[in-house]
């Protein structure tokens, strides 16, 4: 059948289209992208403003029709970070809901870091033997560590690229002293679910999902997406020390003309650096594996799973 999955995030919403049936790996058939930005867009820093609600119902609407027009059969949403924690969240989503018949899930950072975690684990294989999964996104940072296809611990800490930018930066390049400040409290919030995660052993293979690691592996040498899927492409903790110390001094312009950095992405770059090079040190990770598929590939594997059997 042909599934969908809505993706409503702090920087983008995100619809992929998936041709998918139990037993099979599911194939991407389109993507589509709208930049919203909702975390930008909060009243008093808790409230979803009336722009930002009536453009989420607008982009929502917008990929009901694309999933319509590709012949999705069942279309799944769900929202992550920025969303789970506006005040009126829920209150925005019924008014989506009333509108267009989508029902939006509301996940929490553990499931983000399950549900993500899943997917690694069917795209990698239970020869990767124990995963370690590191997820950077707009408003969290998802840690996940496990053996089988559900983690043995699964930590989400309010560490996204975006959040951070926003909170931590007043400038851009950002002042040498907001930079120090940030890696101080980056590293002192890693630390604390350090324990939680290693316990149960050093994991055979790390892996990282996401834009932000996708942007900076590329930076630091990856294939570029044009080679496919099938590329292997990491980040080695080496190079991206030395590259997180250089984009917090270059502007975001700079930031975009490198090669695989988006205009959008650009500012937020350098605190996805900081985060990204904070949680390989503290884990002990020398290098990370990028892998292609994520939570909105997660989302529809734990759909898959729940169909019966034919």
């Amino acid at each position: 059948m042909r599934l969908g999955v809505l993706d409503i995030g702090s920087n983008t919403v995100h619809l992929l289209v998936m041709d998918a049936h139990r037993g099979a790996r599911p194939l991407p058939a389109y993507s589509h992208k709208e930049e919203l930005r909702l975390a930008e867009h909060m009243e008093d820093g808790e409230r979803l403003s009336e722009a930002g609600a009536e453009r989420l119902l607008k982009c929502v609407e917008h990929a009901v029709r694309i999933a319509e027009d590709k012949g999705v059969e069942d279309l799944m949403a769900f929202a992550t970070s920025a969303v789970r924690e506006a005040a009126n969240g829920e209150e925005v989503l019924e008014r989506v809901r009333a509108a267009t018949g989508v029902g939006i899930e509301v996940l929490s950072g553990q499931d983000e870091a399950r549900l993500t975690f899943l997917a690694v684990r069917r795209w990698f294989g239970w020869s990767s033997g124990r995963l370690l999964v590191l997820d950077i996104g707009g408003g969290s940072l998802e840690i996940a560590s496990g053996l089988d296809e559900q983690p043995d611990v699964a930590v989400s800490l309010p560490l996204g690229a975006g959040r951070l930018t926003r909170g931590r930066f007043t400038a851009d390049p950002p002042p040498p002293a907001e930079a120090r400040e940030l890696r101080r409290h980056v590293r002192a919030e890693i630390a604390r679910t350090v324990a939680a995660v290693t316990r149960y052993g050093r994991p055979d293979h790390a892996v990282a999902t996401s834009k932000t690691f996708r942007q900076l592996a590329r930076i630091a040498g990856a294939a570029p997406s044009a080679e496919g899927f099938g590329v292997r492409r990491v980040l080695r903790h080496a190079d991206l020390v030395e590259w997180a110390g250089r984009l917090v001094t270059m502007s975001a312009r700079e930031r975009a003309a490198l090669p695989g950095v988006s205009e959008g992405r650009a500012p937020q770059l350098p605190a996805g650096a900081i985060v990204a090079d904070a949680a390989m040190d503290l884990l002990e990770v020398d290098e990370l594996e990028v892998c292609p598929w994520a939570l909105r590939e997660g989302v529809i594997l734990r759909r898959l799973d729940a169909m019966p059997e034919s």
